[in-house]
């Protein structure tokens, strides 16, 4: 990613805060071909990751949906679409990503 230069300024597009997070990325798979396969796999490595968990935030590629819905709408001007923003600042622990994005869950653990 290269920075920005503006009137003598360097700007670097902000990226999203990862660091208390685990990052599980899958590459492509046969036995992913939607949203609902994507997200039972999903489910069941948070399952062995997280003892009490809850689905913050995920986004489908495929048909360009996302949850919460819309809130990548006030995040226009923005370098983080609003599903990633809403599961990192609600105490996400866990990113499941299928395929460089194809579909992306967020889990919350519960102590």
């Amino acid at each position: 990613m290269s920075d920005i230069q503006e009137e003598g300024r360097v700007c670097k597009p902000h990226q999203p805060d990862y660091a208390n997070i685990e990052i599980v990325n899958i590459e492509a798979s046969s036995e992913v071909d939607d949203y609902q396969t994507a997200m039972q796999q999903a489910n069941k490595i948070a399952d062995n990751k997280l003892e009490d968990y809850m689905l913050l935030s995920w986004y489908d590629r495929d048909r360009d949906f996302e949850s919460p819905q819309h809130s990548s709408e006030c995040h226009a001007d923005s370098a983080i679409p609003g599903y990633v923003d809403y599961g990192i600042y609600h105490g996400a622990c866990l990113k499941v990503d299928f395929e460089k994005g194809r579909f992306i869950f967020f889990y919350r653990a519960f102590d």
